[in-house]
């Protein structure tokens, strides 16, 4: 499984596939397969990641297959491919739910997921399909929001409400958050998350508190899934997302961060990229590279 050679036919050249690997619905042999979860029907504002995953694709065409931070290459090392997208159904949450659960059961009991969202709901069923193939996982939630509120105009079934439905459902075990930052609705938030057993770390959390971070990190025992809300960078550096909070993080700082983790890593999300908001390119390029370094992190925690 490799991709396409450059010194032979152009980047730009092609058919988009993410990192320009083989497209496959064979996942023998593969260890790690990207793939696509085209909906945004959950989103509370503005509308748009359902293109999230062809754009993450056609941004991923520089990707190169060492990287010398990790010591890895982790598309070789992995037998990566690209699986395509799950369909769903626009508009219909709940369809659309139980289609993501089915479909990645299907890919989960061979290789692990790495998934382009789609707006931020996906991630419930996603968790759902965790539970059937692992048991329990433990969740670090990379974010500028808590999304652990209980329902948007009666809705219980939202990209901010994915987190609280998680825990009701008793698919996670620990649960760590990075990046939160902004305003709240309300000060009881801070309460629900003590409730719901999360350990939240601001955005200023992880820009200083570097032994506590690294210490909860460490803390993670078993299976774990990373799911990363794009907003989670500052505007500056991801424009194109539907809830975006000023005084992020950094390209540098999400990357540092990913390369920082050292777990049994069960699978990753980037979500909430929509290119409509975008601007050069900037959020599907660093959605495409933080996927990349999630592959990277397995490759060498998993010694493949």
């Amino acid at each position: 499984m490799r991709q396409i050679d450059f010194a032979k036919s152009p980047r730009f050249a092609q058919v988009s596939t993410y990192g320009r690997l083989p497209f496959t619905k064979n996942l023998r042999g593969v260890k790690a397969a990207f793939l696509g979860i085209p909906f945004d029907g959950g989103v509370t504002y503005r509308p748009g990641a359902r293109f999230g995953p062809s754009a993450i694709r056609q941004s991923s065409r520089l990707l190169r297959p060492y990287n010398y931070f990790t010591d890895t290459n982790p598309f070789d090392d992995l037998h990566a491919c690209d699986y395509g997208d799950i369909d769903v159904v626009p508009g219909n949450v709940v369809k659309t739910i139980e289609l993501v659960e089915e479909g990645l059961a299907k890919v989960i009991s061979k290789a692990v997921p790495f998934i382009a969202g789609g707006d931020h709901s996906i991630t419930l069923p996603v968790l759902r399909a965790m539970k059937r193939r692992h048991g329990k996982v433990n969740l670090v939630h990379m974010d500028s929001h808590f999304d652990f509120w209980d329902a948007h105009w009666g809705e219980r079934f939202t990209h901010g409400s994915w987190l609280r439905r998680a825990r009701e459902e008793g698919l996670l075990k620990d649960v760590i958050q990075l990046g939160i930052r902004g305003s709240f609705p309300s000060k009881e938030d801070l309460k629900d998350g003590k409730r719901l057993s999360i350990s939240t770390f601001t955005t200023m959390d992880v820009m200083q508190r570097h032994d506590a971070l690294k210490k909860a990190l460490a803390s993670l025992k078993g299976i774990t899934y990373l799911s990363l809300d794009i907003d989670v960078a500052d505007p500056s550096f991801a424009p194109g997302t539907g809830t975006p909070e000023v005084g992020g993080l950094s390209s540098l700082d999400l990357i540092k961060l990913v390369r920082l983790m050292r777990l049994d890593l069960a699978g990753m999300d980037v979500v909430e990229v929509s290119p409509p908001y975008d601007v050069s390119e900037l959020t599907s390029m660093l959605a495409a590279n933080l996927l990349y370094e999630g592959m990277s992190v397995l490759s060498r925690d998993k010694k493949v």
